[in-house]
């Protein structure tokens, strides 16, 4: 069956009755035979990995690791984090933490963002700016009114926000574009320029405003070395950080919190934790 689903994935038939290889990547595509729920994944564009992800939370304070988790390759960062930070969410009986939270912007998704303001958290989460290709104007330079449901382009002028079932919408200037003498600068399309409205555009928005300030800016820039250091830290032994020693999610996962556990333990060591009479206590050396 598992050799059937491996070579099937990559065959299709065509009208008359062929099979020829197929053209893309098939979904959730099964990679090895010897580990069925390993994945290919990208880091960036350019440099790719199979096997699987770990994800860490820690407290930039003591630099201790809180939690460990794994998951498949192709699953988002974002995914996996309300599971990082479970200690942050509150029982039905409980009043929710008010806790800093950050990340990189592969957590700086509009679901997460707005998880996060659910649990009554500060995001200190950064948030991919918009980009459009050749240098033209990207999505902020335009003014998005979402209480109106309108958007302005750079030009001035003014298309409403046609929903979309999911939530979110697009707005599309069509034929305004065509005697625009900024079209250059905005897009080559044929059709006009087009602004896609994500479900969450306020979250997001609010999220790249506060990103410009300069002491948001430099909080950021002084924790984020902290976690980078420890995931250093784990991936400094060749087996059980950057490879995997097992196969399979489960026993993936149960490595790598075995192994974050140990780089706590070095961690206890430097911070002088001693167990005395009153239990346990820090002396530092």
């Amino acid at each position: 069956m598992l050799l059937a689903t491996v070579t099937g994935q990559d065959i299709e038939e065509t009208p008359d009755g062929r099979f020829r290889i197929f053209e893309g990547t098939a979904p959730d595509r099964v990679i090895s035979i010897v580990d069925p729920q390993a994945r290919h994944g990208h880091k960036s564009a350019a440099h790719g990995f199979d096997g699987y992800k770990a994800h860490v939370a820690i407290d930039p304070d003591s630099e201790v690791i809180c939690a460990a988790e794994v998951s498949p390759a192709t699953s988002g960062d974002a995914v996996v984090a309300p599971t990082l930070l479970g200690d942050l969410t509150p029982a039905e009986d409980e009043q929710a933490a008010l806790g800093v939270v950050y990340g990189d912007s592969a957590y700086g998704t509009g679901t997460h963002l707005a998880w996060l303001h659910q649990q009554r958290c500060t995001p200190m989460v950064k948030t991919q700016l918009p980009t459009a290709p050749g240098g033209r104007f990207t999505k902020d330079q335009f003014r998005i009114d979402l209480q109106a449901g309108t958007v302005s382009c750079p030009a001035r002028v003014t298309t409403p926000i046609l929903a979309a079932s999911r939530g979110g919408g697009r707005a599309r200037f069509g034929t305004a574009c065509s005697i625009c003498p900024l079209r250059q600068a905005c897009t080559t399309s044929i059709r006009g320029r087009v602004v896609a409205i994500h479900p969450q555009e306020g979250t997001l928005a609010a999220a790249r405003n506060r990103q410009r300030d300069p002491a948001w800016l430099a909080d950021y820039r002084a924790t984020r070395p902290k976690v980078e250091r420890k995931l250093a830290h784990l991936l400094r032994r060749r087996h059980g950080g950057r490879r995997a020693r097992v196969r399979g999610l489960v026993r993936v996962a149960q490595d790598f919190r075995l192994l974050a556990a140990a780089v706590n333990l070095a961690r206890f060591a430097t911070l002088g934790l001693r167990s005395t009479s009153a239990g346990w206590q820090l002396q530092p050396a």
